[in-house]
């Protein structure tokens, strides 16, 4: 089902059971999968690669040349997993690097305006608010939400679990399972609502509880003094450990 006018470049593959409603534009290179739907003016531009059953609503941008002026013109991608939604004006933009992709993973929505810049490694289960916005090299993982009008600095990292309230303002990581709100940024408690409605047992919240108080309760005393209080953290309280020891930018306290 493709409107006679939509654009579509000799090159690009649109496998079979895909709609494609009026004036939509699919450039140079792009593979769309089975099930996908685009309402009318979506743009997804060269090299981007889009998997199954996807929605785009209208004016998307997907797929656009990165903004970083480090960009020479080298051919560079994005790559998109399956059952994504994207709703109005979200744009999405291909990597600088022309060994790493941008990628979006599974079963992620993007609501009006959200923006994932180049470089940026996105993973499942995600919500992007309206105008929630990452800058370059940042990652996302698995089940955060990004409030509307939060702004995320390039390379930082969101940990999974987590929520980043509106008009956050992000410059360090954010560890997983933490609710983190203000600007600047200040983790304001553990994301209980969140886990209790995904399953997690009692000992786990209890294990990321403990993490909480060990790391983000003592705010006078230096976080790696904080982390080798729990060295011998066992699950839940052990990654978020891992995950602020891991950390380049420095975590949101």
């Amino acid at each position: 089902m493709i409107h006679p006018t939509a654009i579509i470049a000799p090159d690009a593959h649109v496998s079979e059971n895909v709609e494609i409603g009026p004036y939509c534009v699919i450039g140079s290179g792009v593979t769309v999968g089975s099930g996908c739907r685009l309402h009318a003016h979506v743009v997804i531009e060269r090299n981007t690669s889009v998997g199954t059953n996807c929605e785009f609503f209208p004016f998307s941008a997907i797929g656009g040349k990165t903004q970083d002026l480090k960009y020479d013109g080298e051919p560079t991608t994005l790559v998109i997993g399956d059952y994504n939604v994207f709703r109005e004006n979200t744009t999405i933009h291909r990597s600088t690097s022309k060994t790493v992709p941008t990628r979006i993973g599974n079963h992620n929505l993007f609501l009006a305006y959200s923006h994932v810049a180049h470089d940026c490694q996105v993973g499942n289960h995600i919500i992007f608010s309206n105008n929630g916005t990452i800058a370059g090299h940042v990652t996302v993982d698995d089940h955060a939400i990004i409030s509307g009008l939060a702004g995320v600095h390039q390379f930082c990292r969101v940990g999974k679990h987590s929520i980043v309230g509106g008009c956050t303002k992000i410059v360090q990581d954010i560890p997983p399972y933490m609710i983190v709100d203000g600007n600047p940024a200040v983790v304001r408690g553990i994301n209980l609502v969140g886990m209790q409605r995904r399953g997690f047992t009692k000992d786990q919240i209890r294990e990321v509880k403990e993490a909480y108080k060990a790391l983000f309760m003592k705010k006078d005393i230096a976080l790696g003094t904080l982390v080798n209080s729990l060295a011998s953290a066992q699950g839940l309280a052990a990654e978020i450990r891992d995950f602020v020891e891991s950390s380049e930018r420095g975590v949101t306290r």
